[in-house]
């Protein structure tokens, strides 16, 4: 069992990652623990430059045919802002990248499968479910694994860790994870039977102990999400948690949300922490790691999908390039994910300031926040960042002068 590249995880980013290179020509096994897709509440909004990854990647017309639906404008609310004001002028979404209208949406459970059919299509070998016994990387990497009643051991010049946030790769590999504080408490839900919201329209918006935002789906479906305080860990859970959910959506700043609480809850409602996580070099001899294995960002940004594709997009590229019997050099790759990741990191903290933080004073700040970026929209610019690509936004604003001014605050 020899290979050109054992992919170890066969979610999002390890099963595109096996398709690009299985229509490149190349020898893949692909190994994913789980008999079937589960909705495990992220990874359903890809932001318009991750859209133009995945188009680079080839994998755009697959992601629409398996019924992609995209966003195309933008509403944000809160408590200060009359809701007519706020929905006056929505901000339209296909300016941040050429030749896309908009973020793109699909179902977490069926964007996996559809990756991993097309991976088998294009012949990569692909198993699960999978149990993995040993990883060993350096001069000779190889995987043992149990699948179908038996132990088998798979090698290959490179083992790709792609199995999430906790990476079996990164482990045998010691590559560091490390992570900020958390800041507040996220929950996301998926509702159907809410014909009246439009949808086109993504919102967020923040009224009380409470911050939202809602992604449609299409076909009367939306992914929500809500951001509480640390001390509230509780607030959802137990019986009857979904419906006190989506009755936290009532809100008189935002009045087109009594639909999503009259919806009806169709997944699990997950709470997680919100906060960030990196690897200084998301590679070691004989392996590298993509997505959330490598590090992720704060989830009030959306971005773990933007982020997955570029990696399989700056991965793939590397692999296709590097010519046979050589190792790849991953130092590329390293140095433009560290400080990507960089720069998102800082914009999911300003976010995460201005939407999810609650009482008296942060009211206030949000109101003064919008009265001033109204007179000047670089204060916004962090949301550039976030749907342009963070490599689109000035050096300038990744500065503790800009957060700063965002929440003004006295210079340091």
């Amino acid at each position: 069992m020899t290979y050109d590249l054992i992919i170890v995880g066969g979610g999002i980013g390890g099963s595109a990652l096996a398709a690009v290179m299985a229509r490149a020509g190349r020898k893949v096994l692909l190994l994913e623990k789980s008999a079937h897709y589960e909705d495990r509440v992220r990874g359903e909004w890809i932001a318009p430059w991750g859209v133009t990854e995945t188009k680079r990647l080839g994998l755009y017309d697959l992601l629409m045919s398996a019924g992609g639906h995209h966003i195309t404008d933008h509403v944000t609310y809160d408590e200060s802002l009359a809701p007519a004001d706020c929905e006056a002028a929505p901000l339209p979404l296909g300016i941040f990248a050429a030749d896309v209208p908009g973020p793109l949406c699909l179902g977490h459970p069926h964007h996996c499968q559809t990756l991993y059919d097309a991976a088998t299509a294009a012949g990569a070998e692909t198993l699960r479910p999978v149990t993995i016994d040993i990883i060993t990387l350096g001069n000779a990497p190889s995987v043992t694994f149990f699948h179908n009643g038996e132990t088998r051991t798979a090698r290959a010049p490179i083992v790709v860790g792609a199995e999430g946030r906790q990476s079996e790769v990164r482990a045998a590999a010691s590559i560091p994870l490390h992570q900020d504080k958390p800041h507040h408490w996220f929950a996301g839900l998926l509702v159907e039977n809410v014909p009246d919201v439009n949808p086109k329209r993504q919102t967020i918006g923040t009224e009380g102990n409470f911050g939202f935002l809602t992604f449609p789906q299409g076909n009367g479906r939306v992914r929500v999400y809500g951001g509480y305080a640390l001390e509230e860990k509780g607030r959802f859970h137990g019986e009857g948690g979904a419906q006190r959910f989506l009755e936290a959506f009532r809100m008189a700043c935002a009045p087109q949300n009594a639909a999503l609480a009259e919806g009806t809850p169709a997944g699990p409602l997950f709470s997680y922490f919100n906060n960030d996580s990196w690897t200084d070099e998301p590679f070691a001899p004989g392996c590298v790691l993509i997505g959330d294995a490598a590090g992720w960002n704060d989830p009030i940004n959306g971005l773990g999908l933007s982020i997955t594709y570029r990696d399989v997009r700056m991965v793939s590229d590397i692999l296709k390039e590097t010519p046979a019997g050589q190792a790849p050099n991953f130092a590329p790759y390293a140095e433009e994910r560290a400080e990507r990741m960089r720069r998102l990191r800082f914009a999911g903290q300003l976010q995460a300031s201005l939407d999810m933080e609650f009482g008296d004073a942060a009211r206030e700040r949000r109101r003064q926040y919008h009265e001033r970026k109204a007179a000047d929209p670089t204060l916004g610019m962090h949301g550039v960042a976030i749907m342009a690509g963070p490599e689109n936004a000035p050096a300038e604003i990744f500065t503790e002068a800009h957060r700063a001014r965002v929440l003004g605050l006295a210079p340091a």
